[in-house]
This record gives C-alpha cells, structure tokens and sequence, in this order.
C-alpha cells in the first residue's frame, strides 16, 4: 500500500488506516477478542501501518485489544489513541484538565503495551480547558516521550491555531465522506495553510455508502445509529437517492460504492488518510482496493456534479452530541 505524510509533520502512515472502534464499541456487541485480533492483523498484512482507537471505546477495551494484536510488529505500526472524556465515557460529558490527560495518557500506554503513543488526539474541545493550556500538557508529554505526536479530533477552525501555536498539531480527526462534505469549506483551508494532516473517519457514512443499508434497516438500541438522524426511517428513505447515485458511478466504473467513496476522499489532498473500520475480512479487502483507484480530473467533476442534485436529510448527531463539535 501506498503511503502518506500527516501535513508537515515526519509522521508517514499507510494511505488507508484502520479504524478499530467499530470491533468492541458503537455498532453492537463486540467481536470475539480472537476474530479482532485476527482481522487487525490482516490489515497490517495487507500494508495497513495506521491503527485508530480511543480510550472512550469501550472504556478501554478497544486499546487492549489493539494493543494485543500489534504487539508482535509494534515498531511497524502506528497508533492513534485519544483523550477528552470524563472517566472515559462520553455520556459523562468531557473532561481535558492536564491531571485527566495524564492520567489517560499513562491508562492507555497499560492497554497498549507500549512505551508510546505515535498520536495523541483531544477527542473533544473542552470548553472548560483553555485550548493552549491542553496543548501545553500533551507539549510536555511528548518531551518526557510518552506521545510522539498531537492531534485533534471534532475541533473548530479558531480551536486549531490556538492549539497549534503552542505545540504542532500533526493532524485533526474528523467526519468527512461523500454525504457530509463540509469540511472542504471549512476546516481544510486552515489544515492547508498550517501544515496539518487530516484524517477523516466515518469514511463510508457509517456504513451507508456501502449500500447495505436499506430504507427499511432498523438499528439495536446500543448501535449508535439508532439515536442519529440522518439513520431515522425517515431520513434513511429520502438518502436512498445518493446511495442509488454512488451505485451507478461505481458500476460504470467497475469498482463497489464504498471504493469510490474512498478514493474520493483520497484525490481531495495528498495529506488525508481515511480510517474505515470494519468488523468483517472481505470488507477489510474491499476499502483497501481504494489504494489502487485513481480517479482523474474529469471522474470528481463527474462525481461533485453528481452529489449536487442531492439533498442529504438528517443531521449528523443528536442535539447533545452535535454541541461537541466544531467548537
């Protein structure tokens, strides 16, 4: 697999990551402990150098299981972890005081089994933490060599500088994918001017642009999809359009929806690195072929002229959700 550069930091990873949430939080019950551990190292075989996990997922139990896979090639990979909620929970709301970073800091070096953390994000801005005084903390945190590298995740155009000016920020960690394309206007202009790699999750719309889910699909009550808007009956009927429109590009193309999907993403800057998780090996595959796709000039006009003719209905969060972001 091909590989990219964060922004202007040193940080190389694999063009495509993967991201480890979806294996023990936020979309069901978790997977058997071996059949994660299997399916993160096939990526890793597959040329996947850049794992993402979060000490919210799972309240730590998805660092131990990525920590157990990688430890065999640790000095292969990269891991991105994060900090930023209140004893690890999110529905406690967030929690960024130096002491609470520390504390996750040393936590997750535990449940990872290693002596660093290639990239620390702020999972979410913390009002009450002055965004320099967050930087500060993560700034001494990579000279004592805990954490290699600073990231944000969710933050807003004025939260970046801030944070940027007091230690380099390597990358920001948001959505960005085919239905929510807002970022192209808002935080890459400043990613662009200040040398910051950008690392988009959600890539494949939480799974709605691969075109397995159906106007009719219902969600369990501990998917996380089952409180989001744009997945309610009514939402999940209307954006059935760009679902039918990505199908047709795709066919047209001989490649599946969620390969377009990524290699979009992928031709928007050379410094984006999508990380789309998966529970499942032939899915693993399938985002991975994204690697090998190049779309021209003339196949995004194609595609952005497309997406123009379709209306996405539904917000991204739920209201209590939606006021973390952006800030």
């Amino acid at each position: 697999m091909k590989t990219r550069q964060l922004g202007n930091s040193a940080l190389k990873v694999s063009a495509i990551g993967l991201g480890c949430m979806g294996l023990s939080h936020g979309y069901g019950a978790a997977v058997d402990t071996a059949e994660g551990i299997s399916l993160i190292r096939h990526a890793f075989e597959q040329g996947v150098t850049f794992f993402d996990t979060a000490e919210a997922y799972g309240r730590g139990a998805n660092e131990e299981l990525l920590g157990e896979a990688v430890a065999p090639m640790r000095d292969e990979v990269v891991i991105a972890t994060k900090f930023g909620f209140r004893n690890g929970d999110p529905a406690q709301g967030v929690d960024s005081r130096p002491q609470r970073i520390r504390e996750v800091a040393d936590a997750a070096l535990k449940r990872l089994r290693t002596d660093r953390i290639d990239l620390f994000y702020q999972h979410r801005v913390d009002p009450n933490v002055p965004m320099e005084e967050v930087a500060g903390t993560v700034k001494d945190l990579i000279a004592e060599g805990k954490v290699r590298h600073f990231g944000l995740s969710e933050a807003g155009v004025d939260s970046i500088p801030r944070a940027h000016a007091v230690q380099p920020v390597t990358a920001l960690q948001s959505e960005y994918s085919l239905w929510w394309r807002e970022p192209k206007q808002t935080v890459l202009p400043v990613l662009q001017e200040l040398g910051i790699g950008f690392v988009p999750f959600s890539p494949l719309g939480k799974g709605f642009l691969t075109g397995a889910i159906g106007a009719g699909t219902t969600f369990a009550s501990n998917d996380f999809r089952s409180i989001v808007p744009r997945f309610s009956p009514e939402a999940l009927q209307a954006n059935q359009a760009l679902v039918g429109l990505l199908a047709g590009i795709a066919k047209d193309k001989g490649m599946t929806p969620a390969q377009i999907a990524i290699a979009w993403l992928l031709a928007q800057r050379p410094w984006i690195v999508p990380i789309p998780g998966t529970t499942k090996r032939r899915r693993l595959e399938e985002n991975l072929g994204a690697d090998a796709i190049s779309l021209s000039t003339a196949d995004l006009r194609e595609i952005d002229a497309a997406l123009e003719m379709v209306d996405i209905e539904g917000d991204r969060y739920p209201p209590a959700l939606q006021q973390l972001v952006g800030r």
